[in-house]
C-alpha cells in the first residue's frame, strides 16, 4: 500500500538541502545497483564517498525521524542511509524490484518499505513520474517538493524519462518492526484515529481504550 507523507521537509530545509546539492559530486547512478537494475537505469547519484554526502544524509535522516507521520506509517527498526539521485536529459529507470536485503555498515537491513522524498517541484520538470505497480494496477506519483511517498519494496516500480528539467530526490529503505504490510496499515490508521480523538475532550475514555489496543497490537505483531 502506498502512503503519501506531506511536509517531511519545510521550505527552509528544502532551500538548505538544494543549495548543498548544487555543490555535490554526481556520479553514475549504476554504482549502487546490481546487474539486473544497471541494465535499465540511467541517472546520477551523489557520490557516497564525498564528505558532503555525509552531511546530506544526516540532514535527511534527522528530518524524517522528527516527522510523526513517518514513524506511524513505517514503524522503523532500521533506515538505510538516504541516497540522492538526479534525472535529466531523458534519464529514466525501467521497471525493477528493489533487493530484499541491503548491507548497512555492520548490519543487514531487510527492505520492507521503499521511500522517495521529492526535492524539487513537479512543474520544474517534464516526465519523471514514479510508477508503482500493485494488484490494483499502475499508480503514477509526482509529489510537491518536501513530500514523501512510501510503498512496499516488493512492488515493481520505475521512473519515467525526464524529458525537460531535472528531477532530484532522496530515496531510502526501511526495515519495519511490523513486517506484514496489512498489519502496518491497520496500525497506521488506528494511530491516525487516536490522534484525531485527542482534540475531542469527551472522547478521553475512547481514546485511552484505542491507545491500549494500539500498543497491545504493536506488542503482538512487532519483530524486535
Amino acid at each position: 500500500m502506498m502512503h503519501h507523507i506531506k511536509g517531511v521537509l519545510n521550505a527552509e530545509q528544502l532551500s538548505t538541502l538544494t543549495q548543498h546539492l548544487t555543490h555535490a559530486d554526481w556520479v553514475d547512478g549504476r554504482v549502487t545497483t546490481g546487474h539486473q537494475g544497471a541494465a535499465v537505469k540511467s541517472n546520477e547519484q551523489v557520490d557516497t564517498q564525498s564528505s558532503l554526502y555525509q552531511e546530506l544524509q544526516q540532514f535527511v535522516l534527522q528530518a524524517i525521524n522528527q516527522h510523526p507521520q513517518f514513524f506511524s506509517a513505517t514503524l522503523p527498526v532500521n533506515i538505510s542511509s538516504p541516497l540522492f539521485n538526479r534525472y535529466q536529459g531523458g534519464g529514466a529507470y525501467g521497471f525493477h524490484v528493489d533487493g530484499a536485503v541491503r548491507r548497512e555498515e555492520n548490519l543487514w537491513l531487510r527492505t520492507d518499505i521503499s521511500a522517495t522524498l521529492f526535492l524539487n517541484e513537479p512543474d520544474s520538470y517534464e516526465g519523471g513520474e514514479l510508477v508503482i505497480q500493485d494488484t490494483f494496477g499502475q499508480h503514477k506519483v509526482k509529489l510537491p517538493a518536501g513530500d514523501m511517498v512510501i510503498y512496499p519494496s516488493s512492488s515493481l516500480h520505475c521512473v519515467t524519462p525526464v524529458v525537460a528539467g531535472q528531477r532530484i530526490a532522496s530515496f531510502m529503505w526501511i526495515q519495519s518492526m511490523v513486517r506484514d504490510e496489512k498489519k502496518r496499515a491497520m496500525l497506521s490508521q488506528l494511530d491516525d484515529d487516536i490522534q484525531q480523538l485527542s482534540s475531542i475532550e469527551s472522547a478521553t475514555t475512547t481514546r485511552m481504550n484505542l491507545l491500549n489496543l494500539y500498543h497491545n497490537l504493536l506488542r503482538e505483531w512487532s519483530e524486535i
